[in-house]
């Protein structure tokens, strides 16, 4: 008898990321056979606190704390072979097992010494006044996209063949060098120490490339994968996967607050396109969402509060948040929850539940504020804009809500929550029009409130 096929989640951040989607990752994944990363690179960090215990992940989806459960790279994500090793050795340091169970699609694109070089370079450009700075996280990720889509990357499959990938490296070598030397001018800056060994006199030179890729390819060849086709054969075998999203849908490069966004599509769709399954596979899209707002970088932030001046609700955010970026430990600007940004999430990743994490950090506050709308240029609207100039411009519109001051840490239970906590999850989710499934009182594991269980619902 055939096996009944399996229910597929997807797991998605709703603001600017940083909403705390590892931990519920890994908690769905007691449920789940096998977890996939569908886009971004290690620019994304994911924290995980399990017993007391906390691991930062940045490439290897967070089930790989699960034991027996697959992990995947599917083809949407841009990969640092060498940030994703030293992450595996950490892993395997602290008695994780990792390279029998992970699997990386072939069709990745490279992110190499190259493209961090660009993006540190044209960073260090805008600060000096050719443009605005976005804010990127300087490892590549945006130059690396950039030759995917003008189809000249190199990719993980490039690896198995070396004079392939060396004709591909040399031209490559050609066109952002000219870039590097000639227009942003390299020669004279300080490119940073994790590139001292692959420039010299503002190049990238080809033979540490080259040689690095090649002694990598042989620890990366038992892993590589067709992703597609394992997912799609897992499922018809009866299997749950999880599709796990990295940064947030208000950086998407299509839906966010361009141009201060992320180089790919942070949205559930993406899922499909990113994993190599079709869409009629994504059953359930869970949307993670911080009970306040946050934000890493430039760009615009409607709601946002003095959170560097003691004493107020945007420094008790920041500071009991521990508000910190896990892969730059840049501090995040912290702000009053935006239900019209929301709003906009759920429509664009066709969201099916909420999970609010961070209830707790609003313990202690007496009132709360919750934007349901904005004015643009005199006009009410109700719905986050698209782009930044006309985000940049509204103004919010606020509710107040009473706070509370019991502690709502490592509830697990809905009905234990004080009553001004349940009224302020209830009037979000009646703002935004999309049921709450779970609840999250603290980042450990097993502090969750689940009301509706996202694999059976």
């Amino acid at each position: 008898m055939k096996a009944s096929k399996g229910r597929n989640v997807v797991v998605v951040g709703t603001q600017w990321g940083d909403e705390g989607k590892g931990k519920l990752v890994d908690w769905l994944t007691e449920t789940a056979d096998g977890v996939v990363r569908f886009q971004g690179g290690h620019n994304a960090g994911h924290t995980l606190v399990i017993s007391g215990v906390k691991t930062a992940l940045h490439l290897i989806p967070s089930g790989i704390m699960r034991p027996g459960v697959k992990c995947y790279i599917g083809n949407g994500v841009v990969l640092s072979v060498s940030k994703l090793l030293e992450e595996i050795a950490g892993l395997e340091k602290a008695g994780v097992e990792v390279k029998s169970r992970l699997r990386i699609s072939e069709a990745c694109p490279l992110i190499l010494p190259f493209h961090v070089a660009l993006d540190v370079a044209r960073e260090v450009a805008r600060e000096q006044g050719i443009g605005e700075k976005i804010g990127t996280t300087g490892r590549g990720i945006g130059p690396a996209y950039e030759d995917k889509i003008a189809r000249r990357a190199l990719r993980v499959q490039d690896l198995k063949y070396p004079e392939r990938f060396a004709t591909k490296l040399a031209d490559l070598l050609d066109l952002h060098n000219h870039v590097l030397t000639s227009y942003l001018k390299t020669e004279s800056l300080a490119l940073g120490e994790s590139l001292a060994k692959y420039v010299k006199n503002g190049q990238v030179m080809f033979d540490a490339v080259y040689s690095e890729a090649m002694a990598q390819a042989e620890i990366l060849r038992p892993m590589m994968a067709d992703v597609s086709r394992e997912l799609n054969e897992a499922h018809a075998n009866g299997a749950n996967l999880l599709f796990e999203g990295a940064q947030g849908t208000l950086l998407d490069v299509d839906h966010g607050t361009y141009p201060f966004v992320t180089s790919s599509n942070c949205v559930a769709g993406n899922a499909s396109a990113g994993a190599g399954v079709g869409p009629g596979m994504l059953h359930y899209v869970l949307g993670i969402t911080k009970a306040y707002c946050t934000r890493v970088g430039g760009g615009p932030f409607p709601t946002e509060l003095d959170w560097q001046q003691p004493g107020t609700p945007g420094y008790h955010m920041s500071t009991v948040g521990a508000e910190k970026g896990v892969t730059t430990g840049r501090s995040r600007r912290c702000g009053w929850f935006d239900a019209a940004l929301l709003k906009r999430s759920a429509q664009v990743n066709g969201l099916s539940g909420l999970c609010i994490t961070k209830l707790d950090v609003l313990d202690g506050l007496t009132e709360l504020q919750l934007c349901t709308g904005y004015r643009l240029d005199g006009e009410a609207v109700d719905l986050l804009p698209m782009g930044a100039d006309d985000i940049s411009r509204c103004v919010p519109i606020y509710e107040v809500l009473p706070g509370w001051t019991e502690s709502t840490v490592g509830v697990t239970n809905y009905d234990q929550l004080p009553v001004n906590a349940k009224r302020y999850l209830e009037r979000i989710e009646r703002v935004v029009g999309v049921p709450i499934a779970m609840v999250s009182t603290s980042p450990d594991r097993d502090h969750t409130i689940v009301l509706q269980q996202p694999f059976s619902a």
